[in-house]
């Protein structure tokens, strides 16, 4: 079975336990305005940061082509599975960073200070903040529900697709 590239092997792994850090280290409600969050701001951008490669290295082939003919919907549940975590990579650091805004917390990069998305407001910041939360949790069973799937993979069809993935 062919493998990922070390690069994409790398990101996959990195951005795996940048989510995993950034959900341990979230504040939530008032908390955030009194004592933010700064290293769940700086992990959540860290995933933010780490996309660009990734997608570009996906796009130039870095990753092995792998299609089923024998379950073309399998192979089309995947594509939308990692198409769906995607959107929550990209997606989540951006409204966390809106709601931060919107409550008037500076939000930093590892200390670089980051320009404002929106206007702070004194009461609740919105719906996006109420998003960013629930969507934080939604990533941890998205992914969990991926390491599941690879586990099935590998036990069950016995088709060496965690090979792929193995950073050793």
């Amino acid at each position: 079975m062919p493998r990922y590239s070390k690069t994409l092997i790398m990101l996959h792994w990195a951005m795996a336990l940048l989510i995993l850090a950034a959900w341990f280290t979230a504040e939530g409600g008032r908390q955030v305005r009194l004592n933010p969050p700064l290293l769940h701001f700086s992990l959540g951008l860290a995933v933010l940061l780490l996309i660009v490669p990734r997608l570009i290295a996906r796009w130039w082939g870095s990753q092995p082509r792998v299609e089923d003919p024998q379950s073309p919907w399998l192979n089309l549940m995947a594509k939308i599975g990692h198409a769906v975590l995607y959107v929550f990579m990209i997606g989540l650091p951006i409204t966390g960073w809106y709601a931060a805004s919107r409550m008037g917390v500076p939000v930093s990069f590892f200390g670089l200070p980051l320009p404002a998305l929106a206007s702070s407001v004194q009461g609740a910041p919105g719906p996006i903040a109420e998003i960013h939360e629930t969507g934080g949790t939604v990533i941890l069973v998205l992914a969990g529900l991926h390491a599941v799937i690879a586990l099935w993979h590998q036990f069950v069809l016995r088709d060496g697709t965690m090979e792929r993935m193995n950073p050793v």
